[in-house]
């Protein structure tokens, strides 16, 4: 690569603990600040300014237990966060509120973040790993009326579900469900007749993380071996395996695709964030700056495209911010 890879345009201290989860929210409501939420294993949840770049709240519902999934529901002011307390919680905080309106046992000890999916204004999907190791729960919010449990076939030997990701084509079009479980396979689920579609081995170890672009019908998943391995969807709605790249380090934590679909950024084992360009998997950075496990990546919905950011997560109390957009 020509360019030397960037340092953080900023560095956000401050959470007393490891960070396991970010999720922006920036979109173009002014005046609003942009914010980053971010899930901590102390049972915090922090919610930071992006122009003073120190906290605004500190959210505290999960009983000190780790926090890692937060997700906003339809605007910034509805929060939903899932902990090791067996917890998803809904939290209001317009208004300057700071309280837990609604929340899901999930009665899974596993450390699975829940998938969202908007189905209509004001309706949502969500998808978690279920109370039976290897079921795959679907609830409608707010209602939380069940819409499915997806239960692998008898002798399928999944293990437990690792990671979900709800996505459908099209507004109208039929929401599916991509799970990633401990055998190292990817599934993928038609959520009104609870079947599997397709099953696609492609990881020896439990697939850790995966995101999937719906418009290219192309997902990438990660485990903790030196694999990336990226997988299409046919018409037939099969799975197949696409290509696979070769890591220098083993183990990924987090994989995400950002919005634009141009790149992708991975977390390491290694301490390193990974950039990628999404068409043809070619390494674009390395982002060196921490220096334990990188647990969490998150790209910006900033509308204007100079101002998007990526956010890294990591056991080292820190939350790198990088301004990469001009780089790639």
């Amino acid at each position: 690569m020509a360019l030397p890879p960037p340092d953080p345009q900023f560095v956000l201290r401050g959470t007393g603990a490891a960070v396991h989860a970010l999720h922006f929210s920036c979109g173009d409501q002014e005046p609003d600040v942009p914010v980053l939420f971010s899930g901590s294993e102390n049972g915090l949840i922090h919610v930071w300014n992006l122009k003073t770049h120190r906290v605004d709240t500190a959210l505290d519902g999960h009983g000190r237990k780790s926090v890692y999934c937060v997700e906003t529901i339809g605007g910034r002011n509805r929060l939903l966060s899932q902990g090791r307390d067996q917890r998803i919680c809904l939290w209001d905080l317009a208004e300057g509120r700071t309280s837990v309106t609604d929340s899901v046992f999930t009665e899974n000890v596993g450390f699975c973040r829940c998938s969202l999916l908007k189905v209509a204004e004001g309706r949502w999907l969500m998808a978690m790993a279920a109370k039976a190791l290897e079921e795959v729960q679907v609830l409608e919010l707010p209602s939380k009326t069940s819409v499915c449990t997806l239960k692998p076939e008898v002798g399928a030997k999944l293990g437990m579900p690792m990671c979900l990701k709800l996505w459908q084509l099209g507004c109208g079009s039929q929401p599916l469900l991509l799970a990633g479980y401990e055998d190292g396979s990817v599934v993928l689920w038609n959520l009104s007749t609870g079947k599997a579609l397709s099953k696609l081995v492609c990881h020896q170890e439990p697939v850790m993380s995966l995101d999937f672009d719906s418009e290219k019908a192309k997902g990438i998943s990660g485990s903790s071996e030196k694999v990336l391995s990226i997988w299409s969807l046919n018409e037939q709605q099969n799975l197949q395996v696409y290509k696979t790249h070769k890591l220098v380090n083993a183990g990924i934590s987090d994989i995400t695709i950002r919005p634009d679909k141009k790149i992708l950024a991975t977390a390491g084992w290694d301490h390193r964030i990974r950039i990628f360009g999404w068409k043809k998997l070619k390494p674009l950075a390395v982002l060196d700056y921490h220096t334990a496990t990188v647990h969490s990546v998150s790209f910006s919905d900033h509308k204007n495209p100079s101002e998007r950011l990526l956010a890294a997560g990591s056991k080292d109390h820190r939350i790198s911010i990088w301004s990469i957009y001009t780089q790639t």
